[in-house]
């Protein structure tokens, strides 16, 4: 995310991505370590599909993101990591995002 006021758009993408249990989770896990899609499903307890459709929402928000590595012994392994962010919601910071609004209910 960057410094700048996010807009519309971005604030609802995040506000929506960390609007569930289970992302707050997956984030606080990966906020201690980068970590690979199958390890994070052990270590949280949860599917590996319901895993990939809450970081996929992470990512979209620009909260996590990923990157395809091979392990040593030739397997593919999805890395995930939080990038920085820090979000401060005021009033006054949701009255400069509205006006960019594009999405309808």
């Amino acid at each position: 995310m960057s410094t700048s006021p996010p807009s519309g758009d971005e604030l609802l993408k995040v506000l929506s991505a960390l609007a569930n249990p289970q992302r707050l989770r997956i984030l606080a896990a990966l906020a201690q370590n980068r970590n690979y899609v199958s390890q994070l499903a052990r270590e949280l307890g949860v599917g590996r599909p319901v895993l990939h459709m809450h970081l996929q929402r992470l990512e979209a928000a620009g909260l996590v993101t990923s990157s395809l590595e091979l392990s040593q012994d030739g397997k593919a392994m999805k890395f995930f990591e939080v990038q920085p962010f820090d979000l401060h919601l005021t009033a006054d910071r949701i009255a400069l995002s509205t006006p960019t609004l594009t999405l309808k209910d």
